[in-house]
């Protein structure tokens, strides 16, 4: 039998929010790290001409295989052969597969904490044990090879990402290095989440591949392509672990949808529009740094990526599932709990999502500055 996994509470804030919405209410969209834009007019343009030529039916691109290994050698000059690629129903499926493929039922993952809440709980639905390691501001929010190499015994696996989700901190170079010749000497895998790839604010992104061969690695068209609708993603596994992923994903899930692969396609090709997202997210982020320590949101992760800012709001409750919805109640303005991300010190902490258009940022500002100001007042 399965284990019993926590909810995702950003999910009932978001039903929540919709009712409100339902009700006539103009709610702003700050609970999901869903981009405001679509996917490239190209990519729809490409959907359109397949929707009328195409029956479609089970299907893996081979030319879409073949581009994302062009873009692993443009992006971080590494050689990746087409085998090792399986486009996946977006990253979740992804994560399944090299969690399924990679480990044995009782193996000990590690993660850091705080992070992405299906990382936990899809190694706990999986049979797996998540070995959460606390990650605070002296490590930027993020996994550290001191304190992998720290765990006795070592973990069978262990789950990067950079940018992280909730943080969006970015782990540098050196310590990627750093880890991964950790989990060399200990015999632990990586599974590397880089579907923030692409979204960045000034450091340099690397890859895990650029340092370990036999990671594996999960991304995605949901966020830096604006596709999440379309449920489009890879996984990169190891040499080793190609006949086994090919198994699974044939048994578990087929294959992704035909019409998203065409579209995908042609999305990698579509950078100049892409890079005007990001333009637009690096402005919203802007306008919050700004903004949020004059609501007493002083400290905050240092947001190098993604589109999240992740806020301590212990000045103002201990219970951040409770401060989302009356925030939601009040304002309008839906966010996400810190609880879902940590399960210890969340409960003090609330994401916040740029990833929608400059005037709904600026928006949700106006509503936001008044409330915390009667926040700070009572």
């Amino acid at each position: 039998m399965g284990q019993d996994i926590d909810p995702f509470r950003a999910i009932s804030i978001s039903m929540r929010a919709h009712d409100l919405k339902a009700e006539g209410r103009r709610i702003l969209h700050m609970e999901f790290g869903q981009p405001s834009t679509g996917a490239p007019q190209a990519a729809i343009a490409r959907a359109h001409e397949v929707l009328d030529s195409d029956p479609m039916g089970y299907w893996e691109s081979r030319p879409l295989k073949e581009r994302i290994c062009r873009h692993y050698k443009e992006s971080y000059g590494v050689d990746v052969a087409p085998s090792r690629i399986a486009i996946t129903c977006g990253a979740s499926p992804a994560l399944v597969l090299a969690l399924a493929t990679a480990f044995s039922p009782g193996d000990r993952i590690a993660l850091a904490r705080p992070g992405y809440v299906a990382y936990r709980n899809t190694i706990r639905a999986l049979n797996f044990e998540p070995v959460e390691i606390p990650c605070g501001e002296d490590t930027r929010f993020q996994m550290s090879a001191a304190a992998l190499d720290a765990l006795d015994p070592a973990p069978k696996g262990v789950i990067i990402a950079s940018p992280a989700n909730p943080t969006g901190t970015i782990i540098p170079s050196e310590e990627l290095a750093a880890i991964a010749a950790v989990t060399k000497a200990k015999g632990i895998r990586i599974i590397s989440d880089e579907i923030y790839h692409g979204l960045t604010y000034g450091p340099e992104i690397h890859s895990i591949l650029e340092y370990d061969s036999t990671a594996y690695v999960v991304n995605s068209f949901s966020k830096y392509f604006s596709m999440a609708p379309w449920r489009l993603g890879w996984l990169v596994s190891p040499a080793d672990g190609v006949k086994r992923t090919g198994a699974y994903i044939g048994n578990l899930f087929l294959s992704a949808p035909s019409l998203a692969q065409h579209a995908g396609l042609i999305a990698m090709d579509s950078r100049d529009e892409l890079e005007g997202h990001v333009e637009v997210y690096r402005r919203n982020r802007e306008l919050l740094l700004d903004a949020l320590p004059k609501l007493g949101l002083a400290r905050i992760a240092p947001p190098d990526g993604a589109f999240y800012i992740y806020a301590d709001v212990s000045k103002f409750t201990n219970d951040s599932l409770g401060f989302c919805l009356k925030l939601l109640e009040d304002t309008g303005v839906a966010t996400a709990p810190g609880v879902d991300f940590d399960p210890v010190e969340g409960n003090r902490f609330v994401r916040f999502s740029f990833a929608l258009s400059t005037p709904e940022i600026e928006e949700a500002l106006e509503r936001l500055i008044p409330w915390f100001k009667a926040q700070r007042q009572s």
